[in-house]
């Protein structure tokens, strides 16, 4: 169980912890290395003669090819997580992935063949993604989990903006210094550079005869089973998926939020770097005091901050704060509305982030700690299979429903289902959740 942290706990902590320090620098890495790769693959695909069907749709035959894998093989890939060293598993998906990239430019300049590189280097990232769970409640104590989850969260979304933004230009200068194969070294080094920094990561499993042999299918019986009779698990599942809902639609509706408070619909980044930064620096906020709110119902409050976003933004354009500044005597001239529009916006997107990390950090801890180490695997695959939906499924629906049904409306909607689940979730775990976290 866990319990809060003793005195000088926190990041400070983690930092003196080498084999945490080693496993947080892998990921930096290697998540910068996953985000370059995508925007590689995009710059790659010019370059690349499709086949008559596909003429139109390479970008989208491209980033399908790379996100198959991650919804169909998530499960499979947690069962060898749990058979195998970890260790083995990180370092080596992370070289594999690396020497895959580096294996481009010399293969014939066939899209079929990207494709293929871009779904083999998905597979691979399925190992890495529960293997690497599994690994920080191998090298974190109890007591720092929920600060080591928090870094993790935060040196995602930190590496999701970064990565997507200093992609192009890196692989620019790669390119310039580096010659027509530049921008391969760059992404694969990346990888391999990773996989040699996990290699290192001082891990003790010890591993039985009897998880040595192989029975996928029973494997996955038995992860499912196990799932299904712990409940406080599959609640924390479906709080995560809930999450990862909200953000995918908003990727989607961002470009008509960025409309409503008065942005061009091309900058509506700046609404999602706007989440980014209130997730981080809730996640930030959670690693270093979080343990002293283990009694507050943090994803509870989480869920309504998020309800309550969602709900606000229907209202964030010219005519809702034209009434709100006149209620407080204020003639708006169009300078000054469309400043208190975009403030506005942009601080609910901060605050989205904030409810996010609430929800997102305390669930992840509590997935790793409830879960038995020989179960983590497979319980980290199964949880990487359904977020890869929740992530896929909003993107595909989001948009149809807001220009059939009106953004408003899908805002609303939202607000409410996810106020209701967080509710719902919170009634059905918190005598647990007041115990551990």
């Amino acid at each position: 169980m866990l319990t809060p942290s003793p005195s000088g706990s926190g990041f400070r902590t983690l930092l003196h912890n080498r084999a945490f320090l080693i496993l947080w620098g892998g990921q930096i890495i290697s998540q910068l290395a996953d985000k370059i790769f995508l925007v590689l693959l995009i710059t790659l695909v010019v370059n690349y003669n499709p086949p008559p069907f596909l003429g139109n749709s390479m970008n989208s035959a491209v980033m399908v090819a790379n996100t198959l894998p991650a919804v169909f093989l998530g499960s499979a890939a947690g069962i060898f997580v749990d058979r195998y060293p970890k260790r083995i598993i990180l370092s080596s998906s992370n070289v594999l992935r690396g020497l895959l990239v580096l294996s481009i430019p010399v293969f014939p300049k066939l899209f079929l063949i990207l494709l293929l590189i871009a779904f083999l280097e998905s597979i691979l990232t399925q190992f890495f993604a529960p293997a690497e769970q599994s690994a920080i409640p191998l090298v974190v104590p109890e007591h720092n989990l929920l600060t080591a989850n928090a870094l993790f969260i935060t040196t995602m979304m930190g590496s999701l903006v970064v990565g997507f933004a200093i992609g192009e230009p890196l692989l620019s200068w790669s390119a310039a210094w580096g010659g027509n194969y530049g921008r391969e070294v760059l992404v694969g080094g990346l990888y391999i550079l990773a996989g040699v920094i996990l290699g290192l990561l001082p891990l003790k499993e010890e591993l039985g005869p009897d998880r040595v042999e192989l029975h996928p299918w029973q494997d996955l019986q038995e992860g499912f089973r196990y799932l299904r009779r712990n409940r406080l698990l599959s609640n924390a599942m479906v709080q995560l998926t809930v999450l990862y809902c909200v953000f995918a639609a908003l990727t989607v509706l961002a470009v008509g939020l960025a409309g409503e408070i008065g942005l061009k619909p091309t900058q509506f980044g700046f609404l999602l770097a706007a989440a980014g930064i209130g997730l981080i620096g809730g996640a930030g906020f959670l690693g270093q005091w979080g343990n002293r709110l283990h009694h507050r119902p943090l994803p509870l409050i989480g869920f309504l901050l998020m309800a309550t976003v969602l709900l606000l933004f229907s209202f964030v354009n010219s005519f809702w704060v034209s009434l709100l500044l006149g209620a407080v005597g204020q003639t708006p001239d169009p300078a000054t509305l469309y400043q208190w529009q975009l403030g506005l916006g942009l601080l609910l997107s901060v605050i989205l982030g904030v409810g996010s990390s609430l929800v997102g950090v305390p669930m992840q801890t509590l997935i790793q700690v409830e879960t038995p180490p020989l179960m983590r695997g497979k319980v980290f695959g199964f949880q990487n299979n359904i977020v890869n939906i929740a992530l896929s499924v909003p993107l595909a629906i989001a948009g149809i429903l807001a220009d059939k049904l009106g953004l408003r409306f899908v805002l609303v909607s939202m607000g409410l289902i996810v106020a209701l689940a967080g509710v719902w979730a919170w009634q059905s775990t918190r005598r647990v959740l007041e115990d551990i976290l």
